[in-house]
């Protein structure tokens, strides 16, 4: 509440003192679904979530802004197997509390915001802020509170500089959480090379082992820094590479150092309305030195996605996991209508997912054989 309140009151003394023009937008996004799952215990879920959106900027002179953007996650599942057991749960969670100043090379923005980047679309090794599921309709991911800079050259290179506080989560592939009385930082470097993009990422954070103990000793603080590379080429076929590692500053065993690496392809055929197809293979290793090989996963997936007409767009997106020979099998049938789309989705997985934990609250479950409806209207 603290950081909410700082921050709506240096935005209002800013408008006072140096504003010329403004814009005040307030948009919304309803969904509602229903979910059938035999493999749950409760074995159908509904639910709604609303996301209001206030979007207010201030235009000043020298071509500055000076804007804010204050949105909720609102939702609500309501769980039940038809006969005797029924669940509810409901929350209301700050989405995004952010403020922005830019000009026409540069932007600082403060607060809770989502910040991704990387040249990976579904296994992504630099996957160290959010947790979107591409398998998810509406790309839901917790935001984290910070400050983030950048600042873009003309000749399209950018630098991104953060600093981040207050979060303590673990996110994509971490299995530790962080220590959110600590600080966290790191920087970016994106430039264009010939026909591609290539960029350098570092990353510097606090973790806890505390609530895993039994299982990792018992530290309130260990420094982990993560390096990041990736590069994107346009060539005929669209191409990409991304890779990350990360390494402990205390022995955690095989968790001391991840390595992780994904090679990705796509392509649209001239079939019909336009065939796309994208493939990834991600491969990650765990150990206790930087050359070790304790244990590694391998991942390949595949997403295709074809639009019928001009409303509808059939999407299939199959994971494999090479370690345990387990298919995962996604497919979503969308249809737009005007401000309102409606998706209906199957899917056959592992009831023990492998995945990294991907999504927030409320938005799906994937885990074994269902299907789920979803209504979604925008305003």
């Amino acid at each position: 509440m603290k950081k909410i309140t700082f921050l709506l009151l240096w935005f209002l003394n800013f408008h006072l003192l140096y504003a010329q023009q403004d814009t005040l937008i307030f948009k919304g996004q309803l969904s509602a679904w229903l979910h059938y799952n035999e493999s749950n215990d409760l074995s159908t879920w509904s639910g709604a979530r609303y996301i209001p959106q206030l979007n207010y900027l201030y235009t000043l002179p020298n071509k500055k802004n000076i804007d804010l953007e204050i949105s909720a996650n609102m939702y609500g599942n309501l769980a039940s197997n038809f006969t005797d057991s029924l669940f509810s749960a409901g929350q209301i969670n700050p989405y995004r509390l952010w403020l922005r100043y830019s000009g026409e090379q540069f932007e600082l923005r403060a607060g809770l915001q989502k910040i991704n980047f990387g040249s990976a679309t579904v296994l992504r090794p630099l996957m160290w802020f959010d947790q979107i599921d591409v398998r998810d309709p509406l790309k839901l991911t917790t935001g984290v509170w910070g400050i983030l800079g950048r600042y873009y050259f003309l000749n399209n290179t950018n630098i991104w500089v953060w600093a981040l506080y207050g979060n303590n989560n673990a996110r994509g592939w971490e299995s530790i959480d962080r220590n959110k009385n600590y600080p966290e930082g790191g920087t970016r470097i994106q430039f264009p090379l010939l026909n591609s993009e290539l960029a350098f990422s570092y990353h510097h954070q606090i973790i806890d082992t505390r609530s895993l103990v039994g299982i990792l000793p018992a530290f309130d603080k260990i420094a982990e820094n993560k390096f990041g590379i990736d590069l994107k080429i346009d060539w005929f076929l669209g191409t990409w590479i991304e890779a990350a590692w990360s390494v402990k500053n205390e022995n955690l065993g095989i968790l001391t150092n991840q390595k992780m690496m994904t090679f990705g392809l796509d392509y649209t055929f001239g079939i019909g309305n336009g065939l796309y197809i994208m493939t990834e293979h991600l491969s990650a290793i765990n150990s206790e030195k930087i050359s070790g090989m304790e244990t590694s996963i391998h991942f390949t997936a595949m997403s295709a996605s074809y639009p019928v007409g001009l409303f509808d767009n059939i999407q299939v997106i199959l994971y494999y996991d090479w370690a345990n020979k387990s298919l995962y099998n996604f497919i979503n049938w969308q249809r737009e209508f005007n401000k309102l789309s409606l998706h209906v989705m199957a899917y056959w997985n592992p009831e023990n997912s492998t995945l990294p934990a991907q999504g927030t609250g409320g938005t799906s479950l994937f885990g074994g054989k269902g299907i789920q409806l979803m209504l979604v209207v925008n305003h």
